[in-house]
């Protein structure tokens, strides 16, 4: 094998090019980020958020997506949280009516996790607390 030398340190070179992203990951890359303190809203009529507020930030997302997905195709318009209590599928009717000011919710998060969400490419951006 008159290239094996080469062949060996190439392949190394295209496994560490390859594996960079991972370990740079593992490193300084993802250890920077920082949970920004959002304006909690308070729920009128003492009512609650449609989940408990650790798993909204892990599954908000999803949640919106099968909300979507539910009233679209399936016309399925009510939400049974895991605690029983019925919710109306609805971002402006059910979620906008605590987490109202987007700036002060919505983008602080978003801005910091470096994401950019397509929500408001059909609905309506809220204003604001009233």
């Amino acid at each position: 094998m008159q290239y094996g030398g080469k062949i060996v340190i190439g392949l190394v070179i295209f496994v560490g090019l390859l594996l960079l992203p991972t370990v740079y990951d593992l490193g300084a890359g993802s250890a920077g980020y920082k949970q920004p303190k959002l304006q909690m809203p308070a729920p009128p009529n003492d009512k609650n958020c449609v989940e408990d507020t650790e798993w909204m930030r892990k599954n908000h997302m999803q949640l919106l997506n099968d909300w979507r997905d539910w009233v679209v195709r399936d016309g399925k318009t009510v939400y049974v949280n895991s605690h029983g209590e019925e919710f109306e599928i609805s971002l402006q009717n059910t979620c906008m009516k605590c987490h109202n000011d987007k700036e002060q919710f919505c983008d602080k998060c978003h801005e910091t996790a470096e994401v950019t969400p397509y929500c408001w490419d059909c609905h309506l951006a809220p204003k604001g607390a009233k």
